[in-house]
């Protein structure tokens, strides 16, 4: 009896580390169990909460992977920085739509997804006590991963007023004597703003002028989008900034997570130690899909924004029921939406729709306190989908 007091009283003693203190549990994973509750109890519910896209890669990436694994090095451990064609294909992409010239030898990494890639760079650039700029409203994981590394987040505003880019003149005022990394990301996720090469080049210069990581997020660039843009077009870019991209969104490949990190040798070497000794490489059939899709012409990009215009026109509608207000010219793969006046929460808005309704919508607190007032749709929703949430808006 005495030996399994002693135990309990041992057992006891252990806690997690205290850095997940000020981590919480991703908003999507919390929100898609309960989703996922109503829809187990029968309710016909219609998920325009996350970007996850329901369409399919190309027949040519599905056939490539499906191929390579008949191949003898298929099952083996690869190599930390991808295939050399992976990386030839990733400097091709930029060469090719961004008119930037990448060294697939030392300025280009492949990633599991740029998700991953946001936590790499932070364990190579970031100490405890550093501090990272990070954009209100923006997406979640730059925050929580600062969190997680020790460092300290300080949140830019962000608002409609100024198109949804930084104000640098408040940058300014900002005490930037312990910042060591900024994020950022063009086309704008949550709110679609396009940003611009001009956005880019005062980003950069903000950057070079403090001495500050810039990092630009940017995969959602050919989505809706006549002008893609990459960070890297702007001048002086290499000395100070670094751009992750994906292709979850651009081929459908969410589920595949297949990521990149492009800019100076010094910066992907740095990352690539983080990267090596926490992974053991990308499934090599994985990597020949992603060659295949990167290799893909216009016509896929115009087939896919023929789907996605489809959508967004029957998202406006859905969001005019709802008396919120849009701006039809952003980007990217959601619509960002106000709410009206009358609204005091996001939240207890998107609840009541998502129990009134069975219809699951983003607050735009998820993304920051400029959030509040506004709300997200995804456009990864069929048109037959979405029609029906217009119904169950309309009077009988």
């Amino acid at each position: 009896m005495q030996i399994g007091i002693f135990f309990c009283a041992k057992m006891n003693k252990i806690e997690t580390a205290k850095r997940l203190e000020r981590v919480g549990e991703y908003y999507f994973s919390t929100k898609l169990r309960e989703v996922r509750t109503l829809i187990e109890q029968g309710k016909p519910v219609i998920n325009m909460g996350i970007g996850s896209p329901d369409l399919a890669p190309h027949t040519s990436v599905v056939a490539a992977l499906t191929e390579a694994i008949s191949d003898a090095s298929a099952h083996q451990y690869q190599s930390y920085q991808g295939l050399p064609q992976l990386r030839e294909a990733m400097a091709a992409f930029y060469a090719k739509h961004y008119k930037v010239s990448i060294d697939c030898q030392s300025e280009v990494l492949p990633l599991m997804g740029s998700k991953e890639g946001i936590l790499h760079i932070s364990m190579a650039f970031l100490n405890p006590g550093d501090q990272v700029l990070i954009p209100n409203p923006g997406y979640p994981t730059y925050a929580s991963v600062a969190h997680l590394v020790g460092a300290e987040p300080i949140w830019y505003d962000l608002t409609a007023a100024n198109h949804w880019e930084p104000d640098f003149a408040a940058l300014e005022r900002t005490d930037l004597a312990k910042v060591k990394m900024m994020w950022t990301g063009y086309p704008h996720m949550p709110t679609g703003a396009p940003g611009s090469l001009v956005l880019f080049e005062k980003l950069v210069a903000f950057a070079r002028k403090h001495q500050i990581l810039l990092v630009n997020d940017n995969p959602y660039g050919f989505i809706l989008n006549e002008n893609p843009l990459s960070i890297l077009q702007a001048k002086g870019v290499k000395e100070v900034a670094i751009e992750l991209n994906s292709l979850s969104k651009t081929f459908n490949m969410s589920g595949w997570r297949v990521g990149m990190v492009l800019g100076k040798a010094e910066f992907i070497q740095a990352v690539l130690k983080a990267k090596s000794n926490t992974d053991s490489g990308m499934f090599y059939g994985i990597q020949k899909g992603a060659i295949a899709a990167l290799q893909l012409g216009s016509e896929w990009f115009l087939a896919q924004n023929r789907v996605y215009d489809q959508r967004r026109a029957l998202v406006f509608e859905l969001a005019r029921l709802l008396d919120c207000t849009f701006d039809a010219s952003a980007v990217g793969l959601f619509v960002w939406a106000k709410l009206p006046q009358s609204v005091s929460s996001a939240q207890a808005f998107i609840d009541k729709i998502l129990y009134h309704e069975n219809i699951f919508i983003a607050p735009g607190t998820v993304f920051g306190s400029n959030g509040e007032g506004y709300i997200r749709f995804s456009l990864c929703v069929s048109a037959q989908k979405i029609q029906e949430a217009i119904q169950r808006f309309k009077p009988n």
